[in-house]
């Protein structure tokens, strides 16, 4: 294992133990995702690049890194909102429903991709059945992707990507409420 990932996985530790201690997180949002039909009539007719991501929604993808520079590459010239989660992680259960929401808000027009990192796959599986997402996670066992995108604080880190492919911005830690992600998804990545 890495420094970087040994450092990703105490920061992720380091924070998870804060937040239970102090409360934070540790309450579902009370906020209803869209159940599967739903998303799927909202995001109905999305342009082929997008209805990929729609066709494997809630769905843990392998290969690692390079799979996931890969799917960016097909994606260029549309701005990407990348969550990093884990299903151990109190404020990923959170802000969860919050994403849901926005991938259906902005999904025809804005990709949309989870990394799950440092996680089992059973339990990221069974998180992603009660917790749906209408669009895939990359499954990061060691960590390559979270340091890739930039998780430097542990999770759940959030990276917007411009359509030049580039970063555009690092949101590190939870979003507390859907208004504060819509505002970012609205800035970094250009939906309205």
């Amino acid at each position: 294992m890495r420094a970087t990932s040994v450092g990703v996985r105490a920061s992720a530790l380091l924070v998870a133990g804060v937040l239970l201690v102090s409360g934070c997180g540790a309450q579902q949002a009370n906020v209803r995702a869209p159940t599967p039909a739903q998303a799927r009539a909202e995001l109905a007719g999305s342009p082929a690049a997008l209805a990929s991501l729609h066709r494997q929604a809630a769905r843990l993808l392998d290969g690692g890194l390079g799979a996931y520079k890969a799917r960016l590459a097909t994606l260029r010239g549309r701005p990407v909102v990348v969550n990093a989660w884990a299903s151990w992680c109190p404020p990923c259960r959170t802000e969860m429903p919050y994403f849901s929401r926005a991938a259906v808000r902005f999904g025809r027009r804005v990709a949309f991709l989870g990394v799950n990192a440092g996680d089992e796959d059973a339990r990221a599986r069974a998180f992603l059945r009660s917790h749906y997402v209408p669009y895939p996670s990359y499954v990061d066992p060691h960590d390559q992707i979270a340091n890739e995108v930039g998780v430097r604080a542990g999770l759940p880190t959030t990276v917007f990507y411009g359509r030049d492919g580039k970063v555009a911005f690092v949101h590190q830690g939870e979003y507390r409420d859907e208004a504060s992600l819509l505002a970012d998804v609205r800035r970094y990545a250009g939906a309205s």
